[in-house]
């Protein structure tokens, strides 16, 4: 585990997630994620926020400045430095996503667990971070996870890019073609029914699930080249058929909407 935190602070040492989200192509899963939270939201009052695996804050700087109280914990301390420099009021903190020690039970009433699904390898580790959020989350609060999607990583990296054969040798892919991840591949990637066996452990039920980018990632030298009224027609376009269940699974991401059982 060690090793897989070094690697991963070397990665977003380099990595920028603001400028992913910022691009025309990370437009659309920020504008579409940023929807379904303001949807859950306004179901409280005077709702307390926590975003785990906050990243350099773009969603909980954006929240802060919403005027929501936000929380931010965040494993990387250089994406955690760029978070604080922002400015902004949100309590950020140095944490691990499985292990949120520093929180009482049923402290928040929105959870966000954005990052962390993607860099866990192991079912008992994404469990355990899906707990934790479970746990730190009001009896009727709500918990919003973020996943990669095993069949973007397929299509792309094994057949677009020419990585299908050396992923075969080296059992990378199952005979299904479900993605095998390890520590020094930094991401994992799954499918809904992976979603779902995780859901069932933790004692979750889905409100909704939906896919914040589509095929967006597929398109994305088309996204970033459209005109600003083409662009604002595929918005309208993908938030009218994000729910739509034959396409959740086949995007870059899944946001899984869930409430305690």
């Amino acid at each position: 585990m060690a090793k897989q935190m070094t690697e991963l602070e070397k990665y977003y040492n380099k990595f920028n997630e603001d400028k992913r989200l910022l691009s025309r192509h990370g437009q659309v899963e920020y504008i579409t994620s940023m929807k379904y939270i303001h949807e859950v939201l306004s179901q409280y009052d005077t709702p307390k926020v926590l975003d785990i695996g906050a990243g350099t804050g773009r969603y909980s700087v954006a929240l802060s400045e919403e005027g929501y109280d936000v929380t931010a914990v965040e494993l990387v301390k250089y994406n955690l430095g760029i978070l604080k420099k922002k400015g902004s009021a949100v309590k950020a903190y140095q944490g691990n996503a499985m292990n949120l020690k520093r929180f009482e039970d049923e402290s928040f009433n929105v959870t966000l667990l954005f990052g962390p699904m993607y860099h866990l390898f192991t079912f008992e580790d994404k469990l355990k971070a899906l707990s934790e959020a479970k746990r730190v989350t009001k009896k009727e609060g709500t918990v919003l996870v973020a996943y990669c999607m095993n069949e973007y990583c397929v299509l792309m990296y094994a057949f677009k890019e020419g990585h299908l054969k050396e992923c075969l040798e080296e059992g990378r892919l199952t005979e299904d073609f479900h993605s095998v991840s390890a520590d020094k591949d930094l991401y994992d990637y799954v499918r809904i029914e992976d979603i779902d066996r995780l859901n069932e452990e933790a004692g979750l039920c889905r409100v909704k699930i939906i896919s914040p980018d589509g095929p967006t990632d597929y398109m994305r030298p088309v996204i970033n080249a459209m005109d600003e009224e083409t662009f604002n027609e595929y918005i309208r376009y993908h938030l009218s058929v994000c729910e739509r269940p034959e396409l959740i699974g086949a995007g870059a991401h899944t946001l899984d909407i869930l409430k305690k059982k």
